[in-house]
């Protein structure tokens, strides 16, 4: 398993070559006729920058292109050996891929985790599993791109002050993994890099303006306006597990209490899920309590799924208390759709149905008249899908 050894500095020239790279990673190969005219460049000056990446490996011939009449011209596209690591940091799970470089999923591996253990035992697993997968699909490593579960500060590649990682604030991730793979890593927020799984590779493909919401352990939103994801001055966009519901509500992960995130979320499933097993109105869940001593967000959804009542109501509240949410949020930015993922979206239609009636009923008719909000398709590939993407843009851009 070899590494580009080309300095970073120069492995993009030029920001027209910036520009070729993404649009053969987003569109597939093409003819230097269909990228002169995509790029609104010359000819000869398409056949330079082509000539440039291929001598440094980037680039490679594709086969003739559909003849347009006359001799057939030969199609161009990313080097087949390319390969990209893409990381997904849960708060209890680790998954790790390996994709080409248009960020098609070569090989993935996925085990449970605690990200508070602390960053050295985590990234430590997270090397293991990057070289299992690398195995299976063997190429130059060219990227890597990291979501972890927490607030991320993108331009220095670390999480800050994130609630749920003990250990990992300021902790430098970007500057960790590029000095062991020998090679650029973009770092980002989990959700922000599941928004660009779904919109380039999902149900939300080619969007540009969407809402991705991710309920898991905690409730966060990535935000993608105009094809790019919404940060924020500090990186904080879209953290809307800790919006204020209620000024005497439970106590919440950060802190502070009646946070959207103490309602809702798989730790609060959880939570509600054993006092209802141990307050006898729920006799799935007293069952599920009783032979492993807790309950988990898995098993309200079973219960709810079996037609109780008790655990019915819990996923109702919360969608509920959801979908006020996300209708204030619908009202303000208006995106074009609404993608629910994470663990707790297995819960299904039942979570969907009353999210949607609570951000049809409180948003305008003009917000809400052609807005879809659905589950996600890709389930846990949105993730590694959208931090490879995040890494590709960052191996492009270095140096244009």
């Amino acid at each position: 398993m070899s590494t580009v050894s080309t300095p970073e500095q120069s492995m993009v020239e030029t920001r027209h070559q910036t520009r070729l790279l993404t649009l053969l990673r987003d569109d597939g190969p093409m003819s230097r006729v269909e990228l002169g005219e995509r790029l609104e460049l010359p000819r000869a000056r398409v056949g330079a920058e082509v000539a440039r990446l291929a001598e440094v490996g980037l680039v490679e011939a594709a086969g003739p292109s559909a003849s347009r009449g006359g001799r057939r011209s030969t199609l161009v596209r990313l080097a087949g050996d390319l390969r990209v690591l893409a990381v997904d940091v849960g708060a209890t799970s680790v998954g790790v891929a390996v994709t080409d470089a248009s960020c098609e999923v070569l090989a993935h591996a996925v085990e449970d985790g605690d990200v508070r253990q602390g960053p050295h035992p985590v990234l430590r697993r997270v090397a293991e599993l990057a070289a299992k997968v690398r195995d299976e699909a063997p190429g130059r490593l060219i990227a890597a791109g990291v979501g972890l579960p927490g607030p991320v500060s993108f331009a220095e590649g670390m999480a800050v002050a994130p609630p749920i990682m003990p250990g990992w604030d300021r902790f430098n991730v970007r500057d960790h993994l590029g000095g062991l793979w020998g090679c650029p890593v973009a770092v980002d927020n989990d959700v922000n890099a599941m928004a660009l799984g779904e919109r380039h590779a999902g149900v939300a493909r080619s969007t540009d303006d969407l809402m991705f919401v991710k309920i898991g352990t905690g409730i966060g939103c990535g935000i993608v306006l105009g094809g790019k994801v919404y940060r924020g001055v500090a990186g904080t966009a879209g953290d809307i597990g800790h919006i204020r519901l209620d000024e005497f509500g439970p106590t919440c992960a950060c802190g502070e209490v009646g946070c959207l995130e103490a309602y809702f979320g798989g730790a609060a499933l959880a939570r509600d899920g054993l006092a209802l097993a141990r307050s006898g109105r729920s006799a799935h869940l007293a069952e599920a309590a009783a032979e492993r001593g807790a309950v988990t967000a898995r098993d309200v959804g079973r219960a709810a799924a079996a037609g109780d009542a008790g655990a019915v109501n819990l996923i109702r509240d919360g969608g509920r208390r959801l979908g006020q949410v996300i209708a204030s949020l619908v009202c303000f930015i208006n995106p074009g759709m609404v993608v629910i993922g994470g663990g707790v979206a297995q819960l299904g239609h039942q979570l969907l149905a009353e999210v949607r009636s609570a951000v049809y009923r409180r948003s305008l008719p003009l917000a809400t008249g052609n807005l879809p909000i659905v589950l996600s398709e890709l389930g846990e590939t949105a993730g590694v899908i959208g931090a490879a993407w995040s890494a590709t843009d960052r191996a492009f851009t270095l140096s244009s």
